[in-house]
């Protein structure tokens, strides 16, 4: 019961809606690929990701220093139903900046 609560939970809030279907669009991702694509403050960023990673839907990925994170596979039904729903959200995505390949990530 636990988790689905985290999960209904991580749901109940824009950012995390719109980091979902950031990462479904765009697959695994830089954390400072997503700091300038959101436009967010590292702390504020990393703190969403830690509750979406705490609620099942999200995998992180540690490559030295950087840190990329992903939809997690499989997702149970519940998650699975809840990222198709998100989908189908009218929401303005900002586009992949991926300061990662140009050398201006400092995390």
């Amino acid at each position: 019961m636990d988790i689905f609560l985290k999960s209904v939970a991580a749901l109940n809030d824009e950012t995390r809606v719109i980091i979902l279907r950031f990462l479904d669009k765009y697959g695994e991702t830089c954390v400072c690929d997503m700091q300038a694509s959101l436009d967010m403050v590292q702390s504020r960023l990393s703190r969403h990701l830690k509750i979406l990673k705490d609620a099942g839907f999200l995998r992180v990925e540690r490559k030295g220093t950087w840190a990329y994170y992903s939809i997690r596979t499989p997702l149970d039904r519940f998650r699975s139903e809840a990222l198709e729903e998100i989908r189908h959200l009218d929401m303005e995505l900002p586009d992949l900046n991926k300061i990662s390949q140009t050398g201006e990530c400092k995390i």
